[in-house]
């Protein structure tokens, strides 16, 4: 059961936030909401493709109708559709792979004809796709560094799939004090929401302390940060805030529990 916000379970706990915008402000209010301390330190961000050229002519042939099928990972992707101004013909199908990705490329005008029901990660999507849909040619517009999951697991499905890198995933540094209270124990908490931040809290910030509870947003994020060499402690059910910070107030209350029977 997911306890009252009335209740307050994360009251003392400091949470670092490792990406800041819109996403970052509403974890940030959802964990003071359960009485936490949120602390936003974007250790992650997006610059432009260094193959601004190969991204265009794709972009391109998108609009003159080369590809049955768009295949959008993340509302980064939908940023870099909506700067180059590019309209998907009719006849181009899209594909999100999750709800929020959904929704960004609904707000931006963009119609979504397909969503994987349940497991929102690239795995899900090739899972989950349309069997009466496997032919045609597909455009992936993603991160430099993107796994290449999706791409491998559409190909091998039957369909022509195009990768083309849409933008690059660059670290950012964590303020001296941030690295600081991480260190001395003083952050209770961090948040992990993909495998880029894990590489950049270790980077950055290992090794953690022993009583830092360390929260994935999924398994794919979990493997990443143990590949990484850190010790994840939970992991949230589905990629999305609401499980993230529910999956950290269950281990608050059960960490609350031991302590009491003791």
């Amino acid at each position: 059961m997911m306890a009252s916000r009335e209740s307050k379970p994360l009251a003392g706990w400091r949470v670092l936030v490792p990406r800041g915008g819109k996403w970052g402000d509403g974890v940030a209010a959802t964990l003071r909401s359960y009485g936490a301390v949120p602390v936003i330190a974007p250790m992650i961000n997006f610059a432009s493709s260094e193959n601004a050229r190969e991204l265009s002519d794709a972009l391109k042939r998108l609009e003159h109708g080369k590809f049955d099928w768009l295949v959008i990972t993340s509302a980064t992707t939908v940023d870099v559709l909506m700067s180059q101004q590019v309209t998907v013909p009719p006849t181009t199908r899209i594909a999100a792979v999750g709800e929020t990705t959904s929704a960004a490329l609904a707000l931006a005008g963009y119609r979504v004809d397909f969503v994987p029901e349940s497991d929102n990660s690239a795995r899900g999507l090739v899972k989950g796709w349309p069997l009466s849909d496997i032919v045609g040619r597909v455009l992936i517009p993603q991160s430099d560094i993107a796994e290449p999951t999706l791409v491998a697991g559409l190909a091998k499905l039957g369909l022509d799939v195009e990768f083309v890198s849409a933008y690059r995933t660059v670290g950012v540094p964590v303020a001296q004090h941030v690295a600081a209270d991480v260190a001395s124990g003083r952050i209770r908490a961090v948040l992990l929401t993909s495998g880029s931040v894990a590489r950049q809290v270790q980077a950055q910030l290992a090794p953690l302390p022993e009583e830092t509870v360390v929260a994935a947003i999924g398994p794919r994020t979990a493997f990443d940060a143990r590949d990484a060499g850190i010790t994840v402690h939970l992991i949230a059910e589905s990629r999305s805030v609401a499980a993230l910070v529910e999956g950290l107030v269950e281990y608050a209350i059960a960490e609350q529990e031991r302590n009491g029977d003791d």
